[in-house]
């Protein structure tokens, strides 16, 4: 019997493939800036040899940097198999701005970038190295798409590539003649008929299952009863906000394939600052910040904004300490309103604090693992399908998002990073994504938009500016 390898995508990683389409690119990404340091050559121009002979290794410490996806005959439902035709050099891309290579360049660029939808067919993932920035510096694009990786995986792969070992054990390799004795060695895909028979067998054993859960009820009545109940609690908690339907505003239109992206950096000791006089949680100071945002500018729109709802999806990270290091998605995505009307700070502020621990009490993660794992028990389409409905009934008007970073300064070969700005993707009727990374002593805003909708996006960064400034005078 020959030898074949496959790994089944969950419901919620093919779920961020069944939602894509031409104008919602479910790919996230991050633009890391540093300093030139050893990695800067005399001419100004980086060196991207020294970069790729890390990245080998690097990556190698992960299979799914090279592998592609397939799909099950009939079904659909999507897999991993290794690439055989895995070449690194079609993923990492040099590349250089036009002189003088300042941030706004960058900006374009990054938003060009983030406009187009990675091919299918090939590992969905590309990382630019960007020379020409002005100050001696160079940048570091990463896309990577939402089914192979979520936020807190997203800094795993940072921390994998920046490993100070990474290029002592490139070195070493290279030394041993490691690079060409070792080519990548793919192990060989299924056939359709495997895959198609590996998905019959898994899905005629799930009545079994459903069979085993039935005797351990009638064994256990009293404790059963009690976990079905909590179970549908929890269920009921997740899914009634998001079947509600949602108010409407200009953040909210048909969005289009094209992105402008834009950032602001924060001293992440005032915003600590601010959370410890004013009470709640860092996430309460930013969820607040967002909230006096948008308020000023569906103002300045000419809105009427006092009586207007407004909410945000929260994707939270539900991932096990012994998961740390996978990729794929362990997030909860939670919906909270955001005190949009309420025209004093402190008071908004207060609400978000009491709207999170609400969210606390309310169970919604524990639904949102359930409704997965009846995802992965059913078709790949079910995840999808509520995802559509929500976004179709304005479930949410903004995803907002905050992932915890490296609280030390981290290297590229001796390249120090400086800031680096997180991407989170565009759902359907969704003008602006807002994602959060804290790293050092910074917190870092990376603001995505739709380019048609949000040609005032700096005017919503520079809201949130204004009104965390008006949060710390409290």
């Amino acid at each position: 019997m020959s030898y074949s390898h496959y790994e089944r995508l969950t419901a919620l990683d093919a779920t961020f493939l069944e939602i894509e389409d031409e104008n919602v690119h479910m790919h996230v990404g991050a633009i890391s800036i540093f300093e030139g340091g050893e990695l800067l050559r005399a001419d100004g121009s980086i060196d991207f040899a020294r970069i790729r002979r890390i990245s080998a290794p690097a990556m190698a410490r992960n299979r799914r940097f090279r592998q592609r996806l397939e799909h099950v005959p009939l079904l659909g439902h999507p897999v991993w198999v290794d690439d055989a035709r895995f070449n690194l050099d079609y993923h990492l891309r040099h590349t250089a701005l036009p002189e003088p290579g300042d941030e706004r360049q960058l900006k374009r660029l990054f938003g060009r970038l983030m406009s187009q939808k990675l091919d299918v067919h090939k590992p969905l993932w590309e990382m630019w190295f960007v020379e020409g920035l002005e100050g001696g510096r160079f940048a570091v694009i990463s896309k990577i798409h939402h089914c192979m990786i979520d936020g807190v995986s997203g800094v795993d792969l940072i921390a994998m590539l920046m490993d100070p070992d990474a290029e002592a054990d490139a070195r070493r390799a290279e030394e041993e003649g490691a690079l060409t004795a070792r080519p990548w060695l793919p192990r060989p895909p299924p056939t359709p008929a495997e895959l198609l028979a590996g998905e019959a067998r898994r899905r005629a054993a799930l009545p079994l299952e459903v069979l085993r859960a039935g005797v351990g009820a009638i064994a256990h009545p009293v404790e059963s009863a009690e976990r079905f109940r909590d179970q549908l609690e929890a269920l009921r908690s997740f899914l009634a906000p998001g079947l509600e339907g949602g108010t409407h505003t200009p953040l909210n239109p048909d969005i289009g394939p094209h992105r402008r992206f834009d950032w602001l950096a924060m001293d992440l000791a005032e915003v600590k600052d601010v959370r410890r006089k004013l009470g709640g949680t860092l996430n309460d100071v930013v969820l607040a910040t967002v909230a006096g945002a948008v308020r000023r500018l569906l103002e300045a729109r000419g809105v009427r904004v006092d009586e207007l709802g407004f909410r945000a999806q929260i994707p939270v990270n539900i991932r096990a300490l012994d998961e740390h290091g996978q990729l794929g998605n362990r997030i909860a995505m939670l919906l909270a309103d955001l005190p949009v009307a309420e025209g004093d700070p402190r008071k908004r502020h207060a609400a978000v604090v009491a709207t999170t621990s609400h969210l606390k009490e309310s169970h919604q993660a524990r639904g949102a693992e359930i409704l997965e794992q009846i995802g992965d028990w059913t078709a790949k389409e079910f995840l999808a399908a509520i995802a559509r409905i929500t976004g179709q009934r304005l479930a949410y008007n903004v995803v907002v998002t905050n992932v915890p970073g490296p609280p030390v300064s981290v290297q590229l070969l001796g390249a120090r990073m400086t800031a680096i700005y997180p991407l989170v993707p565009l759902f359907a009727n969704q003008a602006v994504g807002i994602a959060l990374f804290s790293y050092d002593t910074g917190l870092f805003w990376g603001f995505n938009a739709d380019w048609d909708s949000m040609p005032d996006l700096h005017d919503l960064v520079e809201a949130v500016r204004s009104e965390f400034a008006l949060l710390r005078s409290l």
